[in-house]
């Protein structure tokens, strides 16, 4: 992907995707939602080497979606902490979730559950205004200038 090309282009999927789009970043994300905030949670969880770790939570600590926080000065410790950008991610990895559960749960999957409750999530993008599920009707890209 032309990363100059797309991050200054009309399309919303190709400027996400260049600061989010790889899997590593995802789950990292995930984790974080999840609760995790230290380099060895993420590094456990993930089985995710050292230093493809660092360059990520650079990459997303830079994009505005994790903040690095120091919780020890002796030795020196961060935690990196979702910030609001990063927790408005946190519905498009459910449904990514959702969809990889429909067509790829083979063998079982783990599933989302209200923290509070314990009922399942079932996760589903609408539009905000109609209410409908997306997926359910024609859509099409309008131009970034155009009055509609």
């Amino acid at each position: 992907m032309d990363a100059e090309k797309y991050s200054v282009g009309p399309c919303p999927v190709a400027r996400a995707l260049l600061r989010v789009g790889d899997a590593w970043s995802m789950m990292i994300l995930r984790d974080a939602g999840y609760g995790a905030t230290r380099f060895d949670q993420f590094r456990q969880s993930l089985g995710i080497a050292p230093n493809i770790l660092t360059r990520r939570l650079a990459a997303l600590t830079a994009d505005g979606l994790l903040e690095k926080r120091r919780y020890s000065q002796h030795p020196p410790r961060d935690e990196y902490i979702l910030t609001a950008k990063g927790r408005d991610f946190l519905p498009i990895l459910a449904a990514i979730g959702a969809w990889g559960e429909r067509h790829h749960g083979e063998g079982g999957t783990s599933r989302i559950a209200d923290a509070e409750t314990g009922a399942l999530v079932a996760a589903v993008v609408i539009d905000r205004e109609s209410g409908r599920p997306l997926g359910t009707f024609p859509t099409r890209l309008v131009p970034p200038d155009s009055a509609e």
